[in-house]
């Protein structure tokens, strides 16, 4: 099957033609500038989502988890651009987690609408720190140390899916951990943590890649220095990911985090289950009653200081980047799909490029605002929203 685009380059702003070729890019054309360009729709590669927790009313968390829901937030999350995508489970008793990722695995094998878009589970907790702010809203009484056996169970029940581990270094046995986990495939990003800094260290040296949504997740005051958000900025060796919501982190970190990391520099969602829903008062399966603005602020009703999560999806956080002047659109979309995707060691990394997947993007930008048109993956044309 061929099919064939026209647009313009998400990098250079040229219109250019995409041919596609059973189901990879055979070619990519510069066509001649016309005053017509201007027009014509962006073109990029897909969007890849490090942590979603779920959307639009769907929870990857909550009990029990069918995998009709893993399919329905796939084909939502492809309406929003997202070509690949983990799944994100948090904090959970021993054996609700192993059910989440058992029902995530039996997606995966049933549905090939899954199995195209999972890159893998991340794991998000329970070895976080146990401490009040670093802890977050993860359950205190599922913190547990770093525990191997553990997490080959999940990884059982898993069907080998486990990709992403979140842990804190602070734990004893840590750095061993991580070492293990690296020699198994898994991905350890630090995050949640209340580590001193030469346990940050410690756990680079051990082989951790990645910061858990840099800036978030931590205490409320720290010491002016050390102190382990300098040196997660300061390790070039960790990708570093923030959301960009306009509500997590001022554009003054953002700057920070994009400056300090550059290519390694990645925008995730950490979307939770009411990210999509329109603004109003909700009271999900945990938490009490919070309130979502028309500004897409998620913060608890009787604490509105309070965040209860991110519910602004990867499209939006490229246009806040954009229109806030922190940085090009093509850095933007590169740090929302082509840093993870690197990351991951997914082809798509390679972008517009002949040869790649024809994981496709075309999209609108509209005073700052960007719009998702169309969405392609392994060439194939997605619905949209609830097509």
């Amino acid at each position: 099957m061929s099919v064939t685009m026209v647009g313009r380059h998400y990098r250079t702003g040229l219109p250019i033609e995409v041919r596609v070729r059973e189901g990879r890019i055979a070619a990519v054309t510069e066509l001649a500038v016309t005053s017509s360009a201007e027009h014509l729709p962006w073109l990029a590669p897909g969007l890849v989502d490090l942590q979603v927790n779920g959307g639009w009313g769907l929870d990857l968390n909550a009990a029990p988890l069918f995998p009709d829901t893993v399919l329905k937030l796939t084909m939502l999350l492809s309406s929003q651009g997202v070509t690949s995508y983990c799944p994100t489970l948090i904090t959970n008793s021993l054996d609700q987690l192993a059910e989440s990722a058992s029902a995530i695995a039996e997606a995966v094998r049933l549905k090939p609408e899954v199995a195209a878009s999972v890159a893998g589970i991340h794991l998000e907790g329970p070895f976080l720190s146990p401490e009040d702010g670093p802890r977050g809203a993860h359950p205190r009484q599922h913190i547990v140390p770093p525990d191997w056996d553990a997490l080959c169970r999940w990884q059982e029940a898993a069907e080998g899916l486990i990709r992403i581990v979140t842990l804190s270094p602070e734990w004893p046995n840590a750095a061993s951990f991580i070492a293990r986990c690296c020699e198994s495939g898994i991905l350890v990003s630090i995050g949640h943590t209340a580590a001193a800094p030469e346990q940050i260290r410690e756990a680079v040296q051990a082989g951790a890649v990645m910061s858990t949504h840099l800036g978030n997740g931590a205490h409320l005051t720290l010491p002016r220095h050390p102190n382990y958000l300098w040196e997660q900025l300061a390790a070039d060796e960790l990708y570093g990911c923030m959301i960009a919501d306009g509500h997590h982190l001022p554009p003054s970190v953002l700057r920070v985090i994009l400056r300090m990391k550059g290519e390694r520099a990645i925008l995730v969602s950490d979307a939770v289950s009411l990210s999509g829903m329109p603004p109003g008062s909700y009271r999900p399966h945990i938490g009490g009653e919070v309130v979502l603005t028309d500004e897409g602020r998620l913060h608890l009703a009787d604490q509105p200081q309070l965040l209860a999560g991110s519910a602004m999806m990867l499209p939006e956080q490229v246009g806040y980047l954009v229109r806030t002047g922190l940085t090009g659109l093509a850095t933007a979309w590169d740090c929302a799909s082509a840093h993870p995707a690197e990351l991951l060691g997914l082809q798509q990394a390679a972008g517009l490029e002949t040869g790649a997947p024809a994981d496709l993007v075309s999209f609108n930008m509209n005073g700052g605002k960007l719009s998702i048109m169309q969405c392609w993956k392994n060439g194939r044309l997605q619905p949209q929203g609830n097509e």
